[in-house]
């Protein structure tokens, strides 16, 4: 019966990781900006989270950048968070369609680059908004440390984020690109 059981799991663990890999990605989405509560947030304090998603190799990765913002909306010493394996190896990214591999939540190559950007969307906090997701930020990236495709993914990630500010998330089995867009659909009205 056990053995049963684990085949089963295996199997619907790998039909998930597949079904995530079928669809294709759409052109570049326009950059979406929304101010989370208006009514809260005022010209002195321009913080903000994006909730990103690039085109990769792979299927693409989600993550977040925040910082400040300027006068022209430009971000002012960002910070990305996100979830992946902690190499540029393949070995393990394969590897972890099946069993958890370490990982690493900070920056990755072509984070910042506007020209892998798929889809985003920019929520503007006030300091106190700023404060209290960033400090829960820095808590997910500590307990953080294993990166699985259809467990813990870099969808989960950024989800938890969402969640954490009140945010409704999407299915965490969605191509990046789909994930933030259906994220933004979901909360920006």
């Amino acid at each position: 019966m056990a053995l049963t059981t684990r085949r089963i799991v295996v199997a619907v663990m790998l039909a998930l990781s597949a079904a995530a890999c079928q669809t294709e990605d759409k052109k570049p989405e326009p950059r979406f900006v929304s101010d989370a509560r208006p009514a809260f947030v005022n010209k002195e304090s321009r913080y903000f989270i994006e909730f990103r998603s690039r085109y990769a190799l792979s299927y693409g990765h989600s993550y977040v950048i925040f910082g400040r913002a300027g006068q022209a909306g430009e971000m002012i010493d960002p910070e990305v968070a996100g979830l992946a394996p902690a190499t540029a190896s393949t070995a393990p990214y394969v590897l972890g369609h099946f069993l958890p591999v370490p990982a690493e939540t900070g920056a990755s190559d072509g984070d910042l680059e506007e020209e892998y950007r798929s889809a985003s969307w920019r929520v503007m906090l006030t300091e106190a908004q700023y404060k209290k997701t960033v400090a829960y930020i820095r808590q997910l990236k500590v307990k953080s440390r294993f990166w699985q495709a259809s467990i813990y993914n870099c969808n989960a990630f950024v989800a938890d984020i969402a969640r954490s500010m009140g945010y409704k998330a999407p299915r965490i089995w969605l191509r990046p690109q789909q994930f933030i867009t259906q994220l933004r659909e979901m909360n920006a009205g």
